[in-house]
């Protein structure tokens, strides 16, 4: 019998496919991965990384205005749109030849073309064929516009980081996370920016509290946020100087230089030849799999945003670990890793910042009856000098039962980097009595975590 041309062929060069062709070739096995597009995927490319080098810059922006209550004096600064574009891209351009540089030091290799699957066990790259012993589909997902009229005139997110000019005006259509995030990104820079919402809340998913409290703090910080809201159509321009007109569904109309779609993404699975091959999709388009990352065909494995998992860049990267251990065997000396999809922190860069982990109060009063709820809203020590009146709030949520502290959420100033920390506790299963007992760092807007004593309900 013929050997395959390699042990493992990955088709997409996102944060998933790219750690598991990796750590697969480092454990001797023979890897392909093809790519049409930038290595790192959405995450690097138009995703996690510009994103937040684009927040660091929009919170300059507050950092000035703040200086003056704590005693400097600065003259008007002057935005430069087309210096943070140049600097965002030779950032990201390094980071791909950073991951070029990664693959080719392991031994994969590397296949710039279309990749598509003609079997079991088969990848055509535009017109040569391939064999493989196991076949990884990591081709992550891309935006989603719905069929409104004018989508013709919208951007999405993976333009929203070179629009030229920079939108004095900007409407951007949804409430997830790349909604928000780029609301708060754009005003922060000085755009007039309006965020148009068709429900009721921002953020479906998280705590119904950070929920309601996000939104009030970006209407404060200038983001004209329009819940329940539809648009109906958008106009295209008279001229070139001249405005979209977004019509929402109750009548309103509103004049942008630009209009960003964030509604939500789709699996990139068209065209890859995998409902041929008899890889059985969802009703979302997703690659259905097991716990163990395989899909209706055994040798044909998907993760990633691509999968019907949990859609993270950090997951992606774990369950890429995940199924090289599987699949070739742990590293020497260690254990073979197992996914649990509990417990994941997860952080929106909104100004101000959302950092979460574990259950909702929803999520945690289903899943384990009886829980206790501690609360705390304060406006942070840096802002009593600032004038902001950004206010920040923290939330514990505990199972009566055991005493586990099963959610944690927060709503402040980085957020995320604080979240991140108790995540590993949260994961440990720390109950509120160790939190009662660990000694907070003060002053910090985080010990305000170890300190909270009375239940704000039960």
């Amino acid at each position: 019998m013929k050997k395959s041309d390699f042990d493992l062929f990955v088709i997409g060069g996102g944060s998933g496919g790219v750690r598991a062709a990796r750590m697969a070739a480092q454990r001797g096995a023979r890897v392909a991965l093809a790519e049409v597009a930038d290595l790192g995927g959405t995450c690097v490319n138009v995703g996690c990384i510009p994103k937040k080098l684009y927040s660091y810059a929009a919170h300059y922006g507050e950092g000035f205005a703040e200086s003056a209550g704590f005693g400097w004096e600065i003259k008007p600064p002057v935005f430069n749109w087309n210096r943070l574009k140049a600097n965002r891209a030779r950032e990201i351009g390094r980071l791909n030849g950073v991951y070029q540089q990664l693959l080719e030091g392991a031994g994969v290799t590397l296949l710039r073309g279309w990749a598509r699957v003609t079997g079991a066990h088969g990848v055509r790259v535009d017109d040569q064929d391939f064999s493989a012993e196991h076949i990884l589909v990591a081709t992550g997902g891309t935006p989603f516009v719905p069929d409104v009229p004018g989508r013709e005139h919208v951007v999405t997110s993976d333009q929203m980081f070179d629009l030229e000019p920079f939108p004095s005006r900007l409407v951007v259509v949804g409430g997830g996370y790349i909604a928000c995030e780029a609301a708060s990104i754009f005003n922060g820079l000085g755009a007039e920016v309006t965020l148009v919402q068709r429900g009721a809340r921002l953020l479906n998913g998280f705590d119904d509290d950070i929920s309601t409290f996000v939104a009030s703090e970006m209407g404060k910080a200038g983001v004209d946020v329009r819940l329940n809201a539809g648009v109906a159509n958008i106009a295209a321009r008279r001229s070139k100087t001249s405005p979209l007109l977004v019509t929402l569904s109750g009548g309103a109309q509103i004049k942008a230089d630009a209009v960003l779609y964030a509604t939500g993404r789709k699996p990139n699975t068209q065209g890859f030849g995998l409902e041929e091959a008899g890889v059985k999709l969802d009703e979302r388009g997703m690659v259905v799999v097991d716990k163990d990352f395989r899909s209706s065909v055994r040798s044909i494995h998907a993760l990633g945003d691509v999968s019907t998992h949990k859609a993270l860049t950090p997951v992606a990267l774990a369950e890429g670990m995940v199924l090289v251990d599987r699949l070739f065997g742990p590293a020497k000396g260690k254990r073979e890793r197992q996914m649990d999809y509990d417990f994941i922190p997860t952080a929106v860069f909104t100004h101000p910042n959302v950092g979460t982990v574990g259950f909702t109060e929803a999520q945690a009063r289903e899943r384990f009856g009886k829980v206790t709820i501690y609360r705390s809203e304060f406006r942070a020590l840096r802002h009593t000098l600032s004038d902001s009146t950004e206010r920040t709030l923290m939330k514990l949520i505990v199972d009566d039962a055991t005493d586990r502290v099963v959610g944690l959420h927060m709503v402040g100033d980085e957020a995320g980097e604080i979240v991140q920390g108790f995540a590993v506790a949260l994961k440990a299963g720390a109950t509120k009595a160790t939190f009662d007992a660990t000694i907070g760092i003060h002053p910090t807007a985080a010990e305000e975590f170890v300190t909270m004593r009375e239940p704000s309900r039960d």
